[in-house]
């Protein structure tokens, strides 16, 4: 029984270190010689490419239309819609009472300009009595307050025409400018009141703009871009797409607001674009593609040549005796295919663009391709 027992054991032990020393054996560079890959040389290179926004489309102006005074609508003169020019009949609210009003305005207005005659007859006549010492000085100061009164009288009728008769003008809305019509929100009988009472929204569509927001950082850049705007003939830097289609026509800066959002440390940015076809509507959410085309040059690495490791990037750079080595990099924009490093490769360094996969630190490489039929390296 003893003898079982030191058995196993010996046994047990054996197992263990022929386990550890496969393990050691396999902790080593590698195994079944060097692997193949693909070296590039790390080059310079002028990269254009754009910085992206979100973006939400914007007309230059918009009026939401409300009554200015209560009443009914009586009329409806446009197709919802359509094309309108400043100054066109849209909606028409009952007139009547307000008519109505401006003539008894106007009325009130005959009988105070007639007071008025007859007040400053009367004073005139009353001054002469005065020269002549034929009237007490009472009558005189009093036929002046009346005079002044009937004056005031008039100017506060005049007034009142004025009211009545812009109450009477409220009653035809009429377009701001030149613009497009929305969906009216009422129908011909509906009752509105005045200031409250929305009744449509007009809105201009050529040219259109698109609102997108940066970081205070990039206020200087975008500043140039601003100072160099209308020197560029066909200018391309700004481009506006909606799920990867691009809009046909460039856009141009027009406008960066007065001051940082203390809050959130960014800036409201206003690109406008052509839009003699109505494609983009007010409201359309998008992205901003603003080109970047600094003369600095910039590493153009292709993007499967990265791997990623507990959130760093890394790429396999060659190093002596045929062995690649794991440099850490820091990526910038993506470029196609490719992807901007800003930072970790230096221009005469050479990187591995296709094998990555099989390699680890310390790898031992060959440039040359295994020839056909040769069994794929385990």
């Amino acid at each position: 029984m003893y003898k079982k027992i030191i058995f196993y054991i010996s046994a047990a032990g054996f197992i263990v270190a022929t386990s550890c020393g496969n393990k050691q054996a396999g902790a080593g560079p590698q195994q079944g010689g060097p692997v193949p890959v693909t070296l590039e040389p790390v080059k310079y290179t002028d990269a254009v490419y754009y910085d992206e926004y979100p973006a939400i489309v914007v007309p230059l102006n918009e009026v939401e239309l409300r009554a200015q005074v209560n009443g009914y609508i009586t009329e409806i003169a446009f197709t919802e819609g359509d094309k309108v020019r400043k100054g066109q009949k849209l909606y028409v609210i009952d007139q009547q009472q307000y008519a109505a009003n401006y003539e008894q305005a106007l009325a009130n207005l005959e009988v105070q300009k007639a007071n008025l005659v007859k007040a400053q007859k009367d004073a005139d006549r009353y001054h002469q009595l005065d020269k002549n010492d034929a009237i007490a000085k009472q009558q005189v100061d009093n036929a002046d307050a009346i005079l002044a009164a009937a004056q005031r009288q008039v100017e506060a009728a005049r007034a009142m025409v004025q009211a009545a008769q812009t109450n009477v003008r409220y009653t035809t809305i009429t377009a701001p400018f030149d613009g497009t019509i929305g969906i009216s929100q009422v129908k011909v009988g509906a009752a509105v009141s005045a200031g409250q009472t929305l009744l449509n929204t007009v809105s201009t569509d050529n040219p259109i703009a698109a609102d997108f927001t940066i970081d205070q950082s990039e206020i200087f850049r975008f500043s140039e871009l601003m100072a160099q705007k209308g020197k560029v003939k066909n200018d391309s830097t700004f481009r506006l797409a909606f799920s990867g289609q691009e809009y046909a026509l460039p856009g141009e800066i027009t406008l960066i607001d007065r001051a940082v959002d203390r809050q959130t440390g960014s800036m409201k940015v206003r690109v406008t674009f052509p839009n003699p076809d109505n494609i983009l509507r007010a409201g359309m959410s998008g992205t901003i593609r603003v080109r970047n085309d600094a003369s600095v040059k910039s590493v153009l690495v292709p993007y499967k040549a990265v791997t990623e490791m507990l959130g760093e990037y890394f790429v396999y750079v060659a190093g002596d005796s045929n062995k690649v080595y794991q440099q850490r990099v820091h990526l910038g924009k993506q470029v196609g295919q490719n992807v901007i490093i800003k930072e970790g490769l230096k221009p005469d360094q050479k990187i591995v663009t296709q094998g990555v996969q099989k390699l680890r630190d310390g790898a031992v490489i060959t440039t040359e391709q295994p020839a056909a039929g040769t069994p794929a390296r385990k």
